[in-house]
């Protein structure tokens, strides 16, 4: 039944049939192939979304178009960059940063982009950096928003794991915080050696505007995160402190939104919450399949056949990740992998926590990777530069992406230790 409806589901999906029909019309025929009841889907449907953490999505998406409209992410910027700018490949730095603080409000990878790319990418060009790098630069920097709190992928993969959400995304701060240092030392050593970035002299005075003009801006994401890991606010009423605070700054503080602009911004969080959250459905009815056609634990076997630990099961799944989130959707993904591997990761010695995170971050790359990465069409398109020069100089960033992988995979701890002290 699992290999009849994946048949399905990729056959569809490589004819161009989106993901969430092409899953549904996979689950369907194998109801009816099988002749298993087809009122189980649209039970399996509802019951998928009747969460109230799962409000948060789009209410996440919805604080991160705020920002990109109300002009907060270009005053992050500017204050990242009046802090590190100055130094030898500071822009750099400043574009890893930046990334940094806006996934920790919009949770979006793709919001990142179409916020800050064209920000960061004329800065640095302006400033003697090579297109190409600096592009690169932002398609990878935006992978942070995967991993950092909130991240939109974890909210969702743990819910659909059953696990705390809270926990989830303390648990993603570890790898995002080694990722973004990793960027960082790779941008400072081939900064120096190539020569990247004239030096800018340091003005006190326009730092302090700078820093002044964005403090609104970045009280968004000590709010929530703060909120959150203290156990003021769940992370559904973080995120709707997030988008009433954001709201208030943009159109209060920065006067660059108004009522009217509202119904645009609801209605293009509510399209792509939709998307988002229709994929989570039609893979809740998927997951039925997998369960009564012992998928998962025909995977455990499989495993236990191998005598791996749960160090080279995380590898082995990591080799999964990294292809499958290359190919498809990672929410699509993330929600069809779950339930199949994650029983045999915990069966392998893996914590359910450590697990979820690896996953994400490994799919995260996928988001940057051709063919079908989201990250990667839309950076090629905000540079104005082909897609094969941009993979090309993405290159040494896939490389440092999987290095972080592999020390995700081999400590634990990196994950685990902050879900132990923000939860």
């Amino acid at each position: 039944m699992s290999l009849t409806l994946l048949a399905v589901f990729f056959t569809l999906a490589i004819l161009g049939v989106p993901l969430s029909v092409a899953l549904g019309l996979g689950t369907l025929s194998v109801l009816w192939w099988f002749e298993l009841p087809i009122s189980m889907i649209t039970q399996r449907m509802a019951t998928s979304i009747n969460s109230f953490l799962l409000i948060a999505v789009p209410l996440f998406i919805m604080a991160g178009l705020i920002m990109e409209r109300g002009g907060l992410s270009e005053r992050i910027f500017d204050a990242a960059q009046s802090l590190i700018g100055r130094f030898r490949g500071g822009l750099g730095q400043v574009n890893i940063a930046s990334s940094f603080v806006f996934g920790g409000i919009s949770g979006s990878s793709v919001a990142d982009i179409a916020s800050l790319g064209p920000i960061t990418i004329r800065s640095m060009t302006s400033r003697g950096y090579p297109l190409d790098y600096s592009a690169a630069l932002t398609l990878i920097t935006a992978t942070l928003a995967t991993l950092v709190p909130p991240s939109i992928l974890i909210i969702i993969a743990a819910s659909a794991a059953g696990l705390s959400v809270g926990g989830a995304l303390a648990g993603g701060l570890g790898p995002g915080i080694l990722l973004a240092v990793a960027l960082a030392l790779y941008n400072y050593w081939i900064s120096r050696r190539n020569g990247y970035g004239a030096r800018m002299a340091w003005d006190g005075r326009q730092a302090v505007r700078a820093l002044l003009r964005a403090a609104p801006s970045v009280g968004a994401p000590i709010i929530i995160l703060t909120g959150m890991f203290s156990g003021i606010v769940t992370p559904t009423e973080a995120a709707g402190l997030a988008v009433l605070y954001t709201l208030l700054i943009a159109g209060l503080i920065h006067r660059e939104i108004g009522w009217r602009d509202m119904l645009e911004l609801a209605i293009g969080a509510g399209r792509t919450a939709g998307a988002v959250l229709l994929i989570l459905m039609v893979a809740s009815a998927a997951t039925y399949i997998f369960t009564i056609d012992q998928l998962p634990r025909k995977a455990s076997s499989l495993l236990a056949f191998f005598d791996a630990s749960g160090f080279m099961v995380l590898i082995l799944m990591g080799i999964v990740f990294l292809i499958v989130g290359m190919l498809m959707d990672i929410v699509a993904a993330a929600l069809m992998l779950i339930p199949v591997l994650l029983p045999a990761a915990v069966q392998a010695g893996v914590d359910p926590m450590h697990f979820l995170v690896f996953m994400s971050a490994a799919l995260a790359v996928g988001l940057a990777s051709p063919p079908v990465g989201t990250c990667l069409f839309a950076t090629a398109y905000v540079a104005r530069l082909p897609m094969q020069a941009l993979v090309r100089a993405a290159l040494p960033f896939y490389v440092i992406n999987i290095i972080v992988l592999v020390i995700v995979a081999a400590l634990p701890q990196i994950v685990l230790w902050p879900v132990w002290l923000l939860t």
